[in-house]
C-alpha cells in the first residue's frame, strides 16, 4: 500500500465538495489515527540561542477577585526563535515572507521522517546529507513533491540537558562559539528544494544549520527558496518514516522572521 499516496487522498475527500457523493464523515476519518503532539513547553528553561533572551512567563493575577470567584492572567515574552518554533522566509532571505503571508495550505501536509539518530550519537556535529535522503527513498519509494522534511537526529532526547543538546551553558557570543548538535546539510538542502521540490523542513535540535556554522547557508538556501522550517520538535521518534501528516500553527504575528509554532502530526493506525 501506498501509504503516503492514500493520505493525501484521505485528506483530499476530506476537504473536497461533491453534489454527487456523499461527503466523507471526517470524525471517522480522523478516528483511524493518533494525533502526536511535536511541541515542547515554553517556560523559562527552554532552550534558545545563547545571544537571545530567554522566554519570560509572569502573574497578572491569580486566586480570587474583589468580586469574589477566581480569574487568572500571565503575560509572557520571548524571542521569535527558541523553543519549538517557525521560520518564515523573511529569517534569511531580503525581501522574503513573513508569517502572516504564510498560505494556510503551506502549513499542512504529508511527513517523511529521516531517522540519523545512529549517525548523530556518533558525531554530534553531523551534516544530513543527500545520501541520507537517497537511502530513505531505497527503502520507501522517492520523496513526494510538496513533502515537509523532518530529521530525527536522537536529540529531542537531550531536551532536558541543555549542555548535551546544545554544546554549552554558556550565553551571548562565547554559547554561540560553543554550539554542537547536527543539522542539515547545505548541499542536501539544495537538492530538496530543486530536485524533490518540498513544502518545509524541520528538525528535533535548535537550527536547521547545525550548531558551528558561520554561514548558515541551510537557512539561506531553504528562506530565498521561500520554504518554511520547524526547530526544537519534539517526539519525532513516535512517527513512522512516512504516513504522518502535519499542521503546523504558528502565532501569526505580523511581520515576523519567526514564531512560537504548536507542532501536531496525525499518524494513520496503519501508516507504514
Amino acid at each position: 500500500m501506498n501509504t503516503m499516496k492514500n493520505l493525501t487522498i484521505i485528506f483530499i475527500l476530506i476537504i473536497a465538495t461533491s453534489c454527487n457523493q456523499k461527503q466523507p464523515d471526517i470524525s471517522k476519518i480522523l478516528a483511524q489515527g493518533t494525533w502526536v503532539d511535536l511541541t515542547w513547553d515554553f517556560e523559562e528553561s527552554t532552550v534558545y540561542w545563547p545571544t537571545n533572551v530567554p522566554f519570560k512567563h509572569d502573574t497578572v493575577f491569580f486566586g480570587i477577585n474583589d468580586n469574589g470567584y477566581f480569574y487568572s492572567s500571565f503575560k509572557y515574552s520571548a524571542e521569535e526563535h527558541g523553543g519549538t518554533h517557525f521560520d518564515a522566509p523573511l529569517h534569511f532571505a531580503q525581501g522574503g515572507r513573513s508569517i502572516e503571508q504564510i498560505n494556510v495550505d503551506e502549513l499542512t501536509g504529508a511527513a517523511i521522517v529521516v531517522d540519523v539518530t545512529a549517525k548523530s550519537a556518533q558525531n554530534p556535529d553531523y551534516l544530513v546529507t543527500i545520501d541520507d535522503f537517497i537511502l530513505w527513498e531505497k527503502a520507501n519509494g522517492q520523496i513526494p513533491e510538496q513533502s515537509i522534511i523532518l530529521l530525527n537526529t536522537g536529540f529531542g532526547k537531550y531536551w532536558q540537558d541543555h549542555l548535551q543538546y546544545t554544546g554549552t551553558l554558556k550565553s551571548g557570543v562565547e554559547g554561540v562559539e560553543e554550539l554542537h548538535f547536527p543539522g542539515l546539510d547545505p548541499e542536501a538542502a539544495n537538492w530538496l528544494v530543486s530536485e524533490r521540490k518540498i513544502k518545509a523542513v524541520g528538525i528535533d535540535t535548535p537550527s536547521i544549520d547545525f550548531g558551528q556554522s558561520k554561514d548558515f547557508r541551510t537557512h539561506r538556501c531553504l528562506c530565498s527558496n521561500n520554504i518554511t522550517a520547524y526547530e526544537n520538535i519534539a517526539n519525532l521518534e513516535k512517527l513512522p518514516a512516512k504516513g504522518a501528516y502535519i499542521v503546523a500553527a504558528p502565532m501569526k504575528i505580523k511581520g515576523g522572521s519567526g514564531s512560537p509554532l504548536r507542532l501536531l502530526a496525525w499518524v494513520p493506525t496503519l501508516a507504514e
